[in-house]
C-alpha cells in the first residue's frame, strides 16, 4: 500500500463511518445557517436554555476546597460511591465503588469497554438500526463487527438471529436499551432468555462473552415503565452510562462503567478497564464535574414534558398522514417517509426550514428521527412545513437528483 499523508487504518475507519459523516459535514443539513429561523430536529441538542440546577451546580463546585481541587483526577471515590448508590436504588443490585469507573461520557465508556474486552480479530455483535458510531467504534480495536437486526415489527431483540450469529470468536455484544432510534425498551423477558443463552455459548466456547449495556437514555422512559437493565440477569454485563442525556448537556461528558455486581473475574475486567481509560487518552472526566456530582445525580429534564411532545408530534404527524412510532424511552420519535428514499424525502422537507435525522444514515432506510429536545416553538413552527413537504411529496414522484449526502 503506498504510503499516504494519514494513518491507513483511520481512513479505513473514516469508509466504515463514511454514511453519518457525509451527512454531518455534506448533507443540505451540515450547510444550513443555525442563526436562521429552522427547525432543526437532527440530534439531541438542547434548544433551549440549560437547566438551572446544571449551571448552578457547576457554580457552587468550582471555588477550590483544597489545593489539589483541579489536579489530575481518575475515579473519584466519592464519585463511585455516589453512583453505587443510585445504581443500588434503581436496580436493586449490590453495586459497590468498587463497581465504578467514572468516565467522559457513554461515547468514550464504549470504546473503553471494548478495548478492555477485545483482541483482535475478535468479534462483536451489534444490534442494528445501531446508534451511529457502534460499528466504528468496533472496528478500531481491529475486532469485527456483527450486525443483527432487530425484529422489523416489534422493534425487540431478535435472540434466533443473535444466537446464530454468535461464534467462537464473538466477545461482545452491544445492546442499546431504551434503543436509539426505535425507543424500544427491551423486556425482561428477553433479557433473561438473551443472557441465558449467552452463557449457554460462552460455556460452549470455553470463553466469556460480555454485554456492553449502553444505557443512555434509561432514565429517559416515558409512561411510567420500568426500566430493566441487563445486570439483572447476565452477570458479565458492562454498564455503560451518561449523564449527557438526562441533564440534555451533551458538551459537558460525564459518564461512568458499572460492572454487575455478581460478575467473575471482576478484579481483572476493573483493572483492564483502567488501563484502557489510560491508553484512551485518560478518558475520565475532568475534576469540577466529578465534584459537581452529588447535585448532578439528583438533576433531570422534565421528563413529563418530554412525554407531552412525544404524544403532541405523534398525534400532529399522524393526523397529517405519517406513520409515527410511539417510543417507550429515548428522546426520539421515528417517522416512517412517505418515499423509500429518505434522504431524497429530507431534502424536500428542509426546503421547508425542517430538518430531521436520515433513517439511512442508521441502517433505517425508509424512516426519519425528529429530536423531542426541540422547544414547543420550534415543534408549533415545524408543523406546518411538514404538512407541506407531504402534501407535495405524495403528489410526486421524488426528484432523481436531489442532493443526497
Amino acid at each position: 500500500m503506498t504510503p499516504g499523508p494519514v494513518s491507513h487504518r483511520i481512513q479505513r475507519l473514516a469508509e466504515v463511518a463514511a454514511p453519518v459523516i457525509r451527512f454531518m459535514t455534506s448533507s443540505r443539513w451540515a450547510r444550513h445557517d443555525p442563526t436562521q429561523f429552522s427547525c432543526d430536529f437532527v440530534v439531541g441538542n438542547p434548544h433551549e436554555m440549560p437547566l438551572t440546577e446544571f449551571v448552578e451546580a457547576l457554580q457552587r463546585w468550582t471555588p477550590p476546597q483544597g489545593k489539589d481541587w483541579f489536579a489530575y483526577k481518575m475515579s473519584e471515590p466519592s464519585a463511585c460511591a455516589l453512583v453505587a448508590e443510585s445504581l443500588r436504588a434503581r436496580h436493586g443490585l449490590p453495586f459497590t465503588a468498587d463497581d465504578v469507573l467514572m468516565t467522559n461520557g457513554a461515547f468514550a465508556g464504549l470504546s473503553v469497554a471494548l478495548r478492555a474486552v477485545c483482541d483482535a480479530g475478535d468479534e462483536v455483535v451489534f444490534i442494528s438500526p445501531p446508534w451511529f458510531f457502534y460499528e466504528t467504534l468496533i472496528a478500531a480495536v481491529d475486532a469485527t463487527p456483527v450486525r443483527v437486526r432487530v425484529h422489523p415489527h416489534t422493534f425487540d431483540l431478535d435472540l434466533d438471529a443473535i444466537e446464530a450469529a454468535l461464534t467462537p470468536r464473538t466477545r461482545a455484544i452491544i445492546v442499546n436499551s431504551p434503543h436509539n432510534p426505535t425507543g424500544k425498551i427491551y423486556p425482561p423477558e428477553t433479557l433473561q432468555e438473551l443472557g441465558r443463552r449467552l452463557e449457554a455459548a460462552s460455556a460452549r466456547f470455553g470463553r466469556p462473552i460480555y454485554i456492553l449495556s449502553d444505557e443512555a437514555y434509561s432514565r429517559i422512559v416515558f409512561d411510567g415503565r420500568p426500566y430493566p437493565s441487563p445486570t439483572r440477569f447476565y452477570s458479565r454485563t458492562i454498564l455503560i452510562y451518561t449523564y449527557g442525556k438526562v441533564l440534555l448537556t451533551p458538551g459537558q461528558r460525564l459518564g461512568y462503567l458499572a460492572l454487575a455486581p455478581a460478575m467473575p473475574d471482576k478484579e481483572q475486567v476493573y483493572l483492564a478497564l483502567m488501563m484502557a481509560q489510560l491508553i484512551t487518552g485518560y478518558a475520565w472526566p475532568n475534576a469540577l464535574l466529578q465534584h459537581a456530582l452529588p447535585d448532578l445525580e439528583r438533576a433531570s429534564i422534565d421528563i413529563a414534558h418530554l412525554q407531552r411532545k412525544r404524544d403532541r408530534l405523534v398525534a400532529s404527524l399522524r393526523g397529517l398522514g405519517y406513520e409515527v412510532t410511539v417510543p417507550e424511552g429515548t428522546f426520539y420519535v421515528l417517522a416512517r417517509s412517505p418515499w423509500t428514499d429518505d434522504l431524497a424525502f429530507l431534502e424536500l422537507l428542509a426546503e421547508y426550514g425542517v430538518y430531521c435525522l436520515p433513517g439511512a444514515v442508521v441502517e433505517m432506510p425508509g424512516y426519519f428521527r425528529i429530536s423531542l429536545t426541540a422547544s414547543d416553538e420550534m415543534i408549533d413552527r415545524a408543523l406546518p412545513g411538514f404538512g407541506a413537504a407531504l402534501e407535495q411529496a405524495t403528489q410526486a414522484a421524488p426528484v432523481p437528483d436531489l442532493h443526497r449526502p
